[in-house]
Parts: structure tokens; C-alpha cells; sequence
């Protein structure tokens, strides 16, 4: 059991009238994580959720490519943990005291005692569990545009951007005009005047020409073959981002009807008292 009075600053309580606050006290815990202790990590049950009451916690999740990305930094009021209790799922998450901290551990038969007496404390649940869709959501989005702008542009070499330039401006109607006037001009030249540099059939100009090509064509397909694999990490980051979206909504669906369901017990319970 924890003093009435803990439940002061934290949000999703400040609806409960006195007698309501004392039911859920009586359920409750209080618990004090040092600096850098772990509240939870990835892969451990989901039995518990916090209340953060002081301190501060970050939430962390790791990607594909195992990078440990912050989804959350959770300070005074903050809930953890929170989708994991309500799916009876593992945590996906790992949360980190990032100062000491105190937060109110509580469980599913808190959850239920809680919706008994308030049930409009679901909405204020369902309103902390969107508010962390959306930030995952967020970061899901400039994780992506990141991952394919940024990332590759910063990775380029000197000789990467050479090829790009070379084969943007081999491809262009620039370029054909100008070859072509060039040509114009040296066959015209070397037809007419009375002593050329090179006289028909132009054998220099085959070889200016051979040596062009033989250049030209390696570093068009070396801009080609990054293109292909910019190519391919958009297929990959399109299929990431439907994959996560479609998890997410599942995930969210789930919440919203445990949710539902806890408040439908609830409603009936109320229903039996009076």
C-alpha cells in the first residue's frame, strides 16, 4: 500500500476523488530505481507497468540493424509499459532509469480495480497509449527519410558523385546537341581546309571517339549499379515501413479492445452493486 497523496501529480489519477485513491492505494506499490538501473528490458514479461511519480526514464528499442533507437523519455506522470500489461505480451521495449526515480508499479488486477471504480480512467489509458502510437509513428517516418537520403548522400565518395555527374550529363540532350556541334565542326573543318590535321576517313577522331566510349560507358554503369541499390533499399525500407504499420495498427486494435473489455467487466460489476 502507498499514501494517498502519491497519486497527486500524476495525470492519469488526478481523476479519482478520495475514497477512490484509497481502493486504488490499497493495490498499488511504490518502487526506486537508482540511476541507470533497469525498470525492464526486451524480452521479459509483461506483467507490470509504471507510473512515473519523480525521475526520469528512457525507453529504447532496437531495429533491423540493431541500432538502439529512444521511442521515449518518460518524466514526472509518464506511463511504461502500459501495451505490454494490456496484450499479456513480452516487452518489446527496455526502459532505463535515467536519474533516480520513483514510480507506482501497478498490474492488471490494479487496472481492474481502478476501471471499477472510475471507468472514465480507460479514456485517459487510451489517450497515453495514442500519444506513444504517434511518437512511434514519428520517428518511424524520419527514421526512413533518414535512412534514405541522408545516410547514402553522407556514404558517397568523391568517385561516386563524379559518376553521378558523368552520367547525368551523358544522358542529357545537352550533351547529345553539344557532341553533335562538335562533330559538325571538326568533319567541316577537316574537309575543307587546305591542309587538315586529319583528313577523311577521320581515323583520329574514331580514336577520340573509342577512347570516349571506352571511359564513358564503365562510369555510367558504376552510377547505374548505385542506382540499383538505392533502388533496392527502397523496396526494403517500403516493405519496413508497411510491415511496422501493419503491426502497429494490430498492436493498437488490440489495446483499444482490452481496454474495452476491462471497462465492459467493469461496467457490469457497477451494474451487479447497484
Amino acid at each position: 500500500m502507498v499514501q494517498i497523496d502519491v497519486f497527486d501529480d500524476v495525470p492519469l489519477f488526478q481523476l479519482l476523488d478520495a475514497d477512490e485513491r484509497k481502493v486504488l492505494a490499497e493495490q498499488v506499490s511504490q518502487r526506486q530505481f537508482k540511476k541507470g538501473q533497469v525498470v525492464f528490458k526486451a524480452g521479459d514479461p509483461g506483467g507490470l507497468a509504471y507510473v512515473i511519480q519523480r525521475g526520469a526514464v528512457q525507453v529504447t528499442i532496437r531495429d533491423a540493424n540493431k541500432d538502439s533507437i529512444v521511442v521515449d523519455m518518460a518524466d514526472d506522470g509518464g506511463l511504461i509499459g502500459m501495451s505490454s500489461l494490456l496484450a499479456g505480451e513480452n516487452h518489446q521495449t527496455t526502459a532505463v532509469a535515467v536519474e533516480d526515480t520513483t514510480a507506482i508499479e501497478i498490474d492488471r488486477k490494479d487496472i481492474v480495480a481502478l476501471l471499477n471504480t472510475k471507468p472514465q480512467a480507460g479514456l485517459d489509458m487510451l489517450t497515453i497509449v495514442e500519444k506513444h502510437l504517434r511518437a512511434a509513428h514519428e520517428l518511424m517516418r524520419t527514421r526512413v527519410a533518414r535512412n534514405l537520403n541522408e545516410e547514402i548522400e553522407e556514404a558517397d565518395t568523391l568517385g561516386d558523385r563524379a559518376a553521378d555527374a558523368v552520367a547525368r550529363f551523358g544522358g542529357s540532350w545537352k550533351f547529345v546537341i553539344l557532341f553533335g556541334v562538335i562533330l559538325v565542326l571538326y568533319t567541316f573543318a577537316n574537309s575543307e581546309l587546305p591542309k587538315p590535321w586529319d583528313p577523311y576517313p577521320f581515323i583520329l577522331l574514331n580514336l577520340f571517339l573509342s577512347m570516349l566510349a571506352a571511359v564513358q560507358a564503365p562510369i555510367i554503369m558504376m552510377s547505374q549499379n548505385r542506382q540499383d541499390a538505392k533502388d533496392r533499399l527502397r523496396s526494403e525500407l517500403d516493405y519496413r515501413v508497411n510491415l511496422k504499420a501493419e503491426v502497429e495498427i494490430e498492436e493498437l486494435l488490440q489495446r483499444v479492445g482490452e481496454i474495452e473489455r476491462m471497462m465492459g467487466e467493469a461496467r457490469i460489476q457497477e451494474d451487479d452493486r447497484g
